[in-house]
């Protein structure tokens, strides 16, 4: 892991199945809360935050601001360490292109979820079907 000064932090954005982000040199970090925004600098104390649905900021030298799309999820902050535990993260430096991604994200996850739907409704009436064949057969 690389040195980290004292104005600085280290972000991990974790998802069920990988890490999506890995960065040092983290200047500043705003997340969404049910509280609402909240901001994460080096010298804050140590935190737990829970995250709902919106848009995680960071801002490195190397990078400059990116801004991250998140599902719900938590915020760990211990020292210079920061972890971000969401289900889903899409991220981008223009926050126009980034919603726009992520609308079209939502769009193909609601088709997804329909699907899922309607095969769950033929199992369950193929299921009834045979639970009534039994009970009269």
């Amino acid at each position: 892991m690389p040195e980290l000064s004292a104005n600085s932090m280290h972000l991990k954005v974790l998802l069920p199945f990988r890490v999506f982000a890995d960065r040092a040199g983290v200047s500043r970090i705003v997340a969404e809360t049910p509280q609402g925004a909240v901001g994460f600098w080096p010298r804050r104390l140590d935190c737990v935050a829970a995250l709902v649905q919106g848009i995680l900021t960071y801002e490195s030298l190397g990078e400059g601001e990116v801004f991250v799309a998140v599902d719900s999820g938590v915020l760990v902050k211990t020292g210079a360490e920061v972890r971000v535990s969401v289900r889903r993260a899409i991220a981008g430096t223009d926050l126009a292109l980034l919603r726009e991604t992520v609308e079209r994200e939502l769009a193909t996850l609601d088709q997804h979820q329909r699907s899922a739907r309607m095969a769950m409704a033929r199992v369950e009436a193929d299921l009834m079907r045979r639970f009534v064949s039994l009970r009269h057969g």
